[in-house]
């Protein structure tokens, strides 16, 4: 069973332990309610390090105004539990006076990867990600961090956020895990009534379809975005909030597969249900 710390005290008096010992420590930060996306992450952290802590922390920095915090699904203990079986050997799980105390006032921007897709449609959003974990890596000093590739823009601005302010973590992005029938694992996937859930493969069927595409040949985005358009205006109930077709390291938009590996991004909504997904197209060789 993975020890659980509530304070800063207690994580700190970890960290200086397992220093104190000559171990290194992989970090997973997460919200909880774990998938096996974040059980996926936890299990390569023990592969890369000699102790893995877990975060479950629901950040509300992140979240905006009309956003969905206090309905965000919850379940430390079941999340122990897992985190438990996936080897983990501490979870930190503060209350939020822990994270913000009273007169808290310091905040983190990454101010250009932050623009444009779930950073235009959600202000605010990534500063609170770059908030909490500049606070993670402070607290834990990692040597590596494990991250899902599903949150792709979130991933590359933590990775800039580590390598600007000369943090020293190796940040790793794992590729997505999806359920059988290939829809992306994701905590608000528990959102969706079984109607929903059906309608919500319409994200994974427009990327496969540009995926195809690309693999004939087809390489500029107007077609690739069309593809993926296409799957979610043709289900009733799913509402296109974003299709777009970026650089795989910089997150600019680019008008083709070029020589460089680029990420088609699609965000929809399925009901009331914000969903994202993402896959990496490279022009096809001759």
């Amino acid at each position: 069973m993975a020890e659980l710390f509530r304070t800063v005290e207690d994580a700190r008096a970890f960290v200086r332990r397992e220093r104190g010992q000559g171990k290194t420590l992989a970090l997973v930060p997460t919200m909880g309610f774990l998938h096996e996306g974040h059980l996926s992450l936890m299990r390569e952290g023990k592969k890369r390090a000699d102790v893995c802590a877990a975060t479950i922390f629901v950040n509300p920095t992140q979240f905006g105004p009309k956003e969905d915090l206090s309905r965000y699904p919850r379940d430390l203990e079941g999340d122990l539990k897992k985190c438990g079986q996936a080897g983990v050997d501490a979870v930190w799980a503060p209350e939020r006076e822990q994270v913000y105390p009273p007169g808290y006032q310091t905040y983190v921007d990454v101010t250009e990867l932050s623009k444009g897709l779930c950073g235009e449609r959600r202000p605010g959003h990534f500063r609170g990600v770059a908030t909490v974990v500049a606070k993670l890596f402070a607290l834990f000093r990692p040597d590596v961090a494990l991250f899902g590739e599903k949150d792709f823009q979130q991933l590359r601005v933590i990775q800039r956020l580590n390598d600007d302010l000369n943090l020293g973590v190796d940040v790793v992005g794992l590729p997505i895990i999806r359920e059988p029938d290939g829809l992306a694992m994701s905590s608000r996937n528990s959102y969706l009534s079984a109607a929903e859930r059906e309608r919500s493969l319409s994200l994974q069927r427009g990327l496969k379809a540009a995926q195809a595409l690309c693999a004939r040949g087809t390489v500029n985005a107007r077609d690739l975005v069309g593809a993926v358009r296409a799957e979610l205006e043709a289900v009733e109930g799913v509402r296109t909030d974003y299709v777009e077709l970026v650089d795989s390291e910089t997150l600019a938009p680019v008008i083709r597969v070029a020589d460089r590996p680029a990420r088609l991004l699609v965000a929809a909504y399925v009901g009331a249900t914000r969903l994202i997904d993402n896959l990496e197209l490279r022009e096809p060789s001759e």
